[in-house]
């Protein structure tokens, strides 16, 4: 943003000053716009899932239905429970939104626009991400009620526990780069998919399953949103919370999804590498790599809707006996990798261009299975292809003659 300021003519302090106020103010409002638009987006894309409507009054399709329920959780009355920490409650919602703008500083827009290039990019998203579950604790331990503490306990349990396959999954990248700066990440992958991390070995595919799935858990996202679990726990750590503050835990939830989506996009997905015809078209990055985040966004939408909540023993199990394990395979396997193709760079090319072709024939399998049942689910109920005729019944055997007597 300096540069770009200081190529407009102004003085280079000045622009420095400037880019500091400027880039806050354009997550801000980035934020609360996103937030809102996929929460209406959530809501659209489960009614499509579960043969129903969604938000259709406000705005044409019900496309504005984030702004009325933005205007009304503002104006609504917040009420204060009695008997609880008032300090502590009032900090927690707050607590949580910082945590997700803190994560935006790192966060990239395309392969040329950072916020903040950090040397230790990787290693401060990691560490800054735990911030909203601590917020979540004092909310849940705030609030004086038994739902919402146990919520908050939930949510201890859970960063414990889904941090340290997610800090895993990001070994390899980190070894594929040699850094931990957030724009070396991005440089160390291509443009084109066989150029991608996720597809340079079977290793390095395992380490993105692995950090996605723990930054589900991370986001509280189905099927891990224990620290809400509306069907056990109320409404969990947010039971008495009510306008502004409700929907800022609302915000940072959702806010969530755009940095899971974008980290990614930018450490396994090829970020929004261009081809070296294009030059350095930032603009041109930029949708590239808005495109490959709402792609990851949709799919995490599409998780919400498809699969059940686990209990929460289940996915301490999960973590615990599966995912970490795993983690180390993914991080070794990667190790081992490549140390074999070192001096064999056509090794890693075949590699990773059979990896493309086995995610390639998968895509269409599933793509064509999914095509199948939603032709299925638009045909009327009475259609001739949902009644068959029954199957015509076997004739009945003859019944045997009484024998007669000689």
């Amino acid at each position: 943003m300096s540069n770009l300021l200081v190529s407009l003519g102004l003085n280079e302090t000045l622009a420095s000053y400037l880019a500091v106020m400027i880039w806050p103010a354009l997550l801000v409002n980035f934020v609360a716009i996103y937030g809102g638009v996929i929460s209406v987006v959530l809501r659209k894309v489960g009614g499509w899932m579960q043969s129903r409507l969604g938000p259709n009054r406000v705005g044409p399709g019900g496309s504005l239905q984030w702004l009325a329920d933005a205007i009304k959780l503002i104006l609504k009355e917040g009420i204060i429970p009695a008997g609880c920490d008032k300090l502590m409650w009032n900090l927690a919602p707050f607590l949580i939104v910082m945590g997700v703008f803190a994560t935006f500083v790192v966060v990239p827009w395309g392969s040329y626009i950072v916020p903040s290039d950090l040397n230790v990019g990787i290693l401060y998203v990691i560490s800054i991400t735990a911030l909203t579950v601590v917020g979540i604790l004092m909310a849940g331990w705030a609030s004086n009620n038994k739902w919402s503490l146990l919520g908050g306990m939930r949510a201890a349990a859970q960063i414990v526990t889904y941090e340290i396959p997610v800090a895993m999954g990001l070994l390899p990248a980190i070894l594929v780069a040699g850094s931990l700066q957030m724009s070396d990440l991005m440089k160390a992958q291509g443009w084109s998919p066989f150029d991608w991390l996720v597809f340079q070995n079977p290793f390095s595919m395992l380490a993105f399953l692995i950090f996605f799935v723990g930054s589900l858990a991370e986001a509280n996202q189905t099927p891990f949103d224990f620290p809400e679990a509306e069907s056990e726990l109320v409404q969990g750590f947010v039971t008495e919370y009510s306008g502004f503050r409700f929907a800022a835990v609302g915000l940072g939830e959702f806010a969530n999804t755009w940095v899971v989506g974008a980290l990614c996009t930018a450490v396994f997905l090829g970020a929004g590498n261009l081809p070296a015809f294009l030059g350095e078209a930032a603009f041109l990055s930029l949708l590239v790599f808005v495109v490959k985040v709402s792609l990851v966004v949709f799919v995490m939408i599409w998780l919400r809707w498809t699969l059940p909540r686990f209990r929460i023993d289940q996915a301490m199990e999960f973590s615990w006996k599966y995912l970490l394990p795993l983690s180390f395979v993914a991080f070794f396997g990667q190790a081992l990798f490549m140390l074999a193709t070192y001096e064999r760079p056509w090794a890693q090319q075949i590699t990773s261009h059979v990896m493309v072709l086995l995610f390639l024939g998968v895509l269409f399998k599933f793509s064509g299975r999914v095509m199948a049942n939603i032709r299925l689910q638009n045909t009327p109920v009475n259609s001739p292809v949902k009644i068959q005729p029954p199957a015509p019944a076997a004739p009945a055997p003859a019944a045997a003659e009484p024998a007669t007597e000689a």
